[in-house]
């Protein structure tokens, strides 16, 4: 028998809009990962576009569910962070990172907290520090540029973006402390989108791109970080992971810009899943 490999993912549970957590379970599910959830609060939506929504934070309820795993012997063979709310939940979960990381443990870190040149008006300023400490703890992290700009305390730069720029800024995360560096929100020409990726270790660079499709949609992002994870824990690159995952995604967005779907219930994912799986060697 195969050996399944067990994720710990730590997101927000958004229970309609299509993000976080029931993005990642379904996606690294069909990667054939055992996903553990761990969710950091309740939320009835998601809160981009919303209003109205209802909320539950989770925080105090992390230890005690944190207390009872360890109590089982349970190992993890990743730990997945996304939306991260607080300074007390970037401690937690840097205390979790050091109580469950083994030396097979790939911790990979999606710094949920910026785009298009603007912090998350929940954030203080100061927040980006917190969460640049907390990547350096991470094996790959998975900023979009915004989000990078603000780990390197430097000014946002609007595209398109040249490779001496990328380069720059991939090294400059990657002096934080992770060892890969999966930057999203790439592109050069208008034509397509998509992302750099930068292996510290063995300094080599790459891109995986995709035809851009128009429009903004909610909980691309968490699509795009799960379906990678997932490809990269079957063992394909991260080049390789990283172009499944734009791949993926952009055809998520196609699919559901084509049906005319208000672009706050998120993409349709799901009708991609068995592709997603072909992709990964799971079906013929």
């Amino acid at each position: 028998m195969n050996y399944q490999k067990r994720v710990m993912a730590i997101h927000d549970l958004s229970c309609f809009g299509k993000c976080s957590l029931t993005v990642a379970l379904p996606i690294l599910s069909a990667a054939g990962a055992e996903t553990v959830a761990l969710p950091t609060a309740v939320l009835s939506t998601h809160t981009g576009g919303f209003t109205g929504y209802t909320f539950r934070d989770l925080t105090e309820d992390i230890p005690a569910i944190v207390r009872h795993w360890s109590s089982l012997g349970l190992q993890f063979d990743a730990i997945y962070t996304g939306y991260l709310g607080s300074f007390e939940q970037l401690e937690l979960v840097s205390q979790i990172i050091s109580e469950f990381r083994n030396e097979h443990t790939l911790v990979c870190i999606d710094p949920v907290m910026a785009d298009g040149g603007k912090l998350y008006a929940s954030f203080r300023s100061d927040f980006p520090q917190g969460m640049a400490n907390l990547c350096a703890k991470a094996d790959v992290i998975l900023p979009n540029l915004t989000e990078a700009a603000f780990l390197l305390n430097e000014p946002y730069r609007e595209g398109p973006y040249d490779k001496a720029y990328i380069d720059h800024v991939l090294h400059g995360l990657a002096d934080l402390g992770p060892r890969r560096i999966v930057l999203t929100g790439v592109w050069t020409e208008p034509e397509h989108l998509g992302c750099a990726v930068y292996d510290a270790e063995s300094g080599e660079t790459g891109y995986a791109m995709s035809r851009r499709i128009e429009g903004s949609y909610h909980g691309t992002g968490d699509v795009f970080a799960s379906a990678l994870l997932g490809a990269f824990l079957r063992g394909l690159s991260l080049r390789d992971s990283a172009q499944i995952a734009a791949d993926f995604t952009a055809e998520s967005i196609r699919r559901t810009k084509e049906a005319g779907t208000d672009i706050r219930f998120g993409v349709n994912f799901e009708a991609g899943l068995p592709e997603y799986t072909k992709r990964l060697g799971l079906l013929k």
